[in-house]
């Protein structure tokens, strides 16, 4: 009887482990909540934006946390260039990607850093990032999908990824 009590309550704790387990940080409205935070992560490592714009008011020349030129306010910027995110720091690591933009659109997601203190990271990475590059360049933002098995990159790569978005001035 006491063996059955016991089966019975890891089972249902594992059920509850199971269905409470969140496996997107995409909400009901598409927002994404490690994008909602607003992190920058330590001081230093804000966006920057390298490239040409349209003249919709967006951004001209290098723009970075630190000083640069800006000019305008909202608008979306149609120019081309590359903009690198912001480093998101993990619990595993620093993860920072950098974006291509050409005709406001983004061609291209290059990951500067990704966690790899051991071999477990670098194998995750080389499953995941080519999963979450696929993903940005397909939706156009920061707004993906969590690579099952790779959460904490994910996270932070979606937090970069944003950064590097606010920076080239892409809706």
């Amino acid at each position: 009887m006491r063996r059955i009590t016991i089966w019975l309550l890891s089972t249902v704790a594992a059920l509850v482990l199971l269905f409470s387990y969140k496996t997107s940080t995409m909400g009901a409205g598409g927002e994404t909540s490690a994008i909602a935070s607003g992190s920058d992560g330590p001081a230093g490592s804000g966006s920057s934006w390298t490239g040409t714009d349209d003249g919709s008011g967006s951004s001209t020349g290098d723009t970075s946390s630190g000083g640069g030129t800006s000019s305008g306010g909202s608008g979306t910027s149609s120019g081309s260039g590359t903009a690198t995110g912001s480093v998101a720091q993990t619990r595993w690591g620093p993860v920072q990607v950098r974006i291509t933009v050409s005709g406001g659109k983004i061609t291209d997601v290059t990951a500067v850093q990704v966690p790899d203190g051991n071999h477990r990271d670098q194998e995750i990475n080389d499953y995941a990032v080519p999963i979450l590059r696929q993903a940005a360049l397909a939706a156009q933002s920061a707004r993906i999908d969590t690579v099952s098995g790779a959460t904490v990159t994910s996270d932070g790569y979606r937090e970069s990824l944003q950064s590097a978005i606010d920076a080239a001035h892409l809706k």
